[in-house]
Order: structure tokens, then C-alpha cells, then sequence
């Protein structure tokens, strides 16, 4: 099984917790154990959740646009880390798909 590594602006779902299920962006990396993660819904880019890692699946795509402006710094709007989830995901707001992510460990 490969490993993706925890890097900012990749997709994760969550696997434990009351957010179970949803998909969420590496927002910023704390430590080894940690890292921010938005959604751009529940969890906007102004009230980042903290999480472990070990409560995620990691998936193999990181969301270029989304990491991109989080690394310079640039201006992100919680409309597009929504827009950007929701693309690569495939997935509406009434149905939960199931995306090839891998569990963090």
C-alpha cells in the first residue's frame, strides 16, 4: 500500500470523531501528530479544526490551486476549498462516495 505524506493542500477524510466521513484540505502542518485541517463549510479557513493525523485517510491528491495559495500566503475564500473538494470528490451534498484514500499512520 502506498503512503501519501501529510503535506498542505491535501485531500484527507476523516475517520473518527463527529466529522466522520467528511472530506477536508491539509490547511497547515503542526507537528508530526497534528495538523489543520477546512472544508470550507462546518470548518472554515478562519476557524481551522486541529486533528491527528491517525483520525485520517489521506488521499492521493493534493489540490494544486488550494495549496498553491495556501503557501504564498495568497487570499483563499471558503467557496473555493468547498468548489475544489467537491470536484475531486465527485460527490454532492446529499451523497457520501467513497474516494481512494488511505489511512494515516
Amino acid at each position: 500500500m502506498v503512503e501519501y505524506p501529510a503535506e498542505v493542500g491535501r485531500l484527507a477524510k476523516s475517520t473518527a470523531g463527529r466529522d466522520k466521513g467528511r472530506y477536508f484540505v491539509i490547511m497547515d502542518i503542526i507537528d508530526e501528530q497534528y495538523v489543520y485541517i477546512v472544508d470550507g463549510d462546518l470548518r472554515s479557513k478562519d476557524r481551522p479544526k486541529k486533528k491527528k493525523l491517525r483520525h485520517l485517510k489521506l488521499c492521493p491528491e493534493v489540490l494544486g490551486s488550494i495549496a498553491g495559495k495556501l503557501k504564498e500566503g495568497a487570499r483563499v475564500f471558503d467557496a473555493e476549498i468547498r468548489s475544489a473538494i467537491r470536484t475531486s470528490t465527485g460527490e454532492s451534498e446529499a451523497q457520501k462516495g467513497e474516494a481512494t484514500c488511505q489511512k494515516a499512520t
